[in-house]
C-alpha cells in the first residue's frame, strides 16, 4: 500500500480517541467510512482480536478508499495516542552481536556468550504498565547504584541512562493457558510490528540484575510507535535468518524467511549516531513466540514482544550507547560539538526505520530530570 505506515489510535481537538490508518502525512479516520464499531474505540485491542481474516479485509478497503480519493486529515491536526491496551510485555535478546559486545564489556576474560544463548531466545518480562506512547517526556529514574571503586550503594537518578533500539511485534489473536503456540502459526496470532526504545538505566542495572534480572533499571519506561504495521503489508520484506548453530531444537524450527529487512537509525540530539537493518536478528519473530508459549504460557489480544537491542557488526551500527561507547570510554561527538558517554537531560532520542518503501512510524522521547 504506497505511503501506508499503519493502525494507530489519534485525536483531533476534543474529540475522543478513535482508530485511524495512517497515510504518509495524514490520517484516514476509520470511523468515517464505515468500516465497523470496532474502530470508535479508544485502542486497536477490539479490531485486531477479529483475527486475521478481518485484517487483510480491512486492509484491501482502505487501500480501496485512500485510491478512491477519501478525505485524509492532516497528520500536524491530530493528537497520537497509545496505539495499544499493553497486556503482557516480553522483551528479548536476540541480536548476537548486541549479545557478543556486552559479553565482551562485561566478561572480557572468558567466551562473550553465556551457554544458552544459541539455544534459546533469552528474555524477561517487563512492565506493561509503563509502556507510552511515541513523544511522550521520559523521567530520569531514580534507584541504587553502586560503582566499583565504591564500598556500598548510593540512591539517586541514573548517571548512565541508555536507549535500546528494538523492533516489537504485536499479538492480535490470544491462545489458550496450556497450549503452546507453534512457530508455524505465527500469522495467525500476530498482527504487526511497532519500533521499540527500551530505555535503560545501565548503573541500576548493573547493580540489581544479579541473579534473577533486570528489574528497576527497565520497568521506568519503554517507548513505542504511535502506529502498528501490519505483517501483511510486510510480506515482500521477510528475507532469509542467519544461519543457526547449532540447529535448534524442533519446536523453535520454523519453515520459511522470517528475517525483517528493515533499516533502522538511531538520532540523538539531531545527530544520527547508528544505522543497522533488523534482518540480522539471531532469533527471529515466530521463535520468540514458540519459545514464550512453549511451557504452556497462554497470549493475550494487545501483548507486546520485543527483540531486544538490535546491533550489527561494524562501529556504527550499534543499538544502544553502551556499546557505541564501549561502556563510556570512547564518546562519541555530536553535530553540536558536544559529546555523550550516556543521556543528558534535554537529549532527545529518536528511532526511525523502513522497509523498502514503507515507513515505520518512528519512536521520540526527551529526557526531563529525575523528580527526586
Amino acid at each position: 500500500m504506497t505511503g501506508g505506515v499503519g493502525f494507530g489510535v489519534f485525536s483531533v481537538g476534543g474529540d475522543a480517541p478513535r482508530v485511524g490508518f495512517r497515510v504518509g502525512n495524514g490520517i484516514l479516520d476509520l470511523t468515517t467510512v464505515r468500516l465497523g464499531a470496532v474502530f470508535d474505540a479508544a485502542s486497536l485491542n477490539p479490531f485486531l482480536a477479529l483475527g486475521r481474516s478481518a485484517w487483510e479485509d480491512t486492509l484491501s478497503r482502505i487501500d480501496q478508499l485512500v485510491t478512491g480519493g477519501a478525505e485524509i486529515i492532516p497528520l500536524e491536526q491530530t493528537v497520537a495516542h497509545l496505539p495499544i491496551e499493553v497486556g503482557d510485555y516480553v522483551d528479548f535478546y536476540s541480536s548476537l552481536e548486541h549479545a557478543t559486545n556486552l559479553g565482551r564489556l562485561f566478561r572480557p576474560d572468558v567466551e562473550p556468550l553465556l551457554p544458552n544463548w544459541r539455544y534459546l531466545p533469552v528474555g524477561y518480562h517487563g512492565r506493561s504498565g509503563t509502556v507510552v506512547v511515541s513523544g511522550t517526556p521520559i523521567v530520569r529514574p531514580c534507584g541504587q547504584a553502586k560503582a566499583s571503586d565504591e564500598v556500598a550503594p548510593t540512591f539517586g537518578p541514573s548517571r548512565r541512562l541508555d536507549i535500546e533500539l528494538e523492533l516489537g511485534f504485536v499479538v492480535g489473536v490470544g491462545s489458550s493457558l496450556g497450549a503452546p503456540v507453534p512457530a508455524a502459526v505465527v500469522r495467525d496470532h500476530v498482527f504487526g510490528v511497532v519500533l521499540v526504545n527500551d530505555w535503560s538505566a545501565r548503573d541500576i542495572q548493573a547493580w540489581e540484575y544479579q541473579p534473577l534480572g533486570p528489574f528497576l533499571g527497565k520497568s521506568f519506561a519503554t517507548s513505542v510507535s504511535a502506529w502498528v504495521t501490519p505483517l501483511a503489508l510486510l510480506e515482500d520484506r521477510f528475507v532469509r535468518a542467519p544461519v543457526q548453530d547449532p540447529e535448534p531444537l524442533p519446536y523453535l524450527r520454523v519453515a520459511g524467511e522470517w528475517a525483517l529487512d528493515a533499516e533502522l537509525e538511531v538520532e540523538l540530539s539531531g545527530t544520527v549516531v547508528s544505522r543497522t537493518n533488523a534482518s540480522g536478528l539471531y532469533w527471529t519473530m515466530p521463535q520468540q513466540l514458540a519459545h514464550a508459549t512453549v511451557n504452556g504460557a497462554s497470549i493475550r489480544t494487545g501483548d507486546l514482544f520485543a527483540t531486544g537491542t538490535i546491533s550489527g557488526s561494524k562501529h556504527g551500527s550499534e543499538g544502544s550507547l553502551i556499546e557505541l561507547t564501549s561502556n563510556g570510554v570512547h564518546p562519541i561527538r555530536l553535530g553540536d560539538g558536544s559529546t555523550r558517554t550516556f543521556l543528558e537531560d534535554d537529549d532527545e532520542v529518536v528511532l526511525r526505520g523502513r522497509a523498502g518503501d514503507l515507513e515505520l512510524g518512528e519512536v521520540r522521547g526527551t529526557i526531563v530530570p529525575a523528580s527526586v
